[in-house]
């Protein structure tokens, strides 16, 4: 007998749900499975939610609204690391726990980011494009060593692309509102910088950051003019920490040498979005923490998140 309803709407996770059934079952959870490609918005979200113990879900909008709306709601198990689209203060009023999946996508995000820099270094898809072209035609390229990259945000992720940086002997600074360990610094040899000094010394910059109101459009116009001319902007955290119109004039005036985006303002990506068109700009589908593996991790952490959160709760 269920004793507990939830809703799963990580697509990851949906579509190996059949296999961890029975653990769901064995624990008193009724699977709640609606139809998603995404994510859910709060229309979608509201007739869902009115009679849910628990949810497992990716960047859905349980928004202050849709919380209201689920007055049985105990957890929400965040398949991932980003919780921005859920209102954390509207949870933690209505006692609702937020759980998440930190530190199990470092490895792939970090290999992405570093992906991105040796493309652009080595210009190894302009190279193919001109060999296919029919074009025997050389590109300037740069080492590595060559090369300083910026990365804005030490959590894990931050500091899988620094230690892979540093192995190439990338110079890498980095900058972050809490202090990096010192041992952590001393070993990767990385320097810590604010900011502003981040951007204007780097050839690359990867955004690492979580995305909260206090850094929506962390990288806006006044940012964009701080960073050398023809240096590449690389972000796979979230959309929202840049100010896509800005980027897109910055690449447009040839201010930038071109951006890496995996992850975007409005997702997907609109059909007219400027950036579709734009040479020196190589674009993802919020793909950078593709991983079989890792995805096994965080099926597996993000349903120990909720059934521990649904043990602390008698079945009624």
């Amino acid at each position: 007998m269920a004793h507990f309803r939830v809703l799963i709407s990580a697509p990851h996770l949906l579509g190996s749900l059949q296999r961890f059934r029975p653990l769901l079952e064995a624990n008193g959870v009724e699977a709640v499975v609606p139809v998603t490609q995404e994510r859910l918005d709060e229309a979608a979200l509201l007739p869902l939610v009115t009679d849910i113990d628990g949810v497992i879900c990716g960047d859905d909008a349980f928004t202050a609204r849709v919380l209201a709306a689920a007055p049985n709601l105990k957890v929400i198990s965040k398949w991932g690391v980003g919780i921005d689209a859920i209102d954390l203060e509207a949870a933690a009023g209505r006692g609702i726990v937020v759980r998440n999946t930190p530190a199990a996508l470092a490895d792939p995000v970090a290999d992405t980011v570093l992906a991105y820099v040796l493309c652009f270094a080595r210009q190894v898809p302009w190279l193919d494009r001109n060999m296919k072209a029919g074009r025997w035609e050389r590109l300037p390229a740069r080492a590595l060593r060559e090369c300083s990259l910026g990365v804005i945000g030490l959590g894990s992720i931050g500091r899988a692309v620094v230690r892979r940086a540093a192995a190439f002997g990338m110079k890498v600074l980095g900058c972050d509102i809490v202090p990096p360990d010192p041992a952590y610094v001393s070993e990767t040899s990385l320097t810590v910088l604010a900011l502003d000094d981040v951007l204007a010394h780097s050839d690359f910059v990867s955004l690492n950051t979580t995305l909260t109101p206090q850094t929506v459009h962390l990288i806006g116009a006044r940012e964009v003019g701080l960073m050398r001319a023809n240096a590449v902007l690389i972000n796979t955290a979230r959309g929202g920490l840049v100010d896509e119109p800005a980027l897109i004039d910055a690449l447009r005036s040839g201010r930038l040498g071109g951006a890496a985006l995996d992850v975007f303002e409005v997702e997907p990506l609109p059909p007219d979005s400027p950036l579709r068109g734009m040479d020196h700009v190589l674009l993802g589908p919020h793909a950078a923490n593709a991983s079989p593996a890792a995805f096994e991790r965080i099926h597996e952490l993000a349903i120990a998140n909720l059934l521990e959160e649904l043990s602390r709760w008698k079945p009624g």
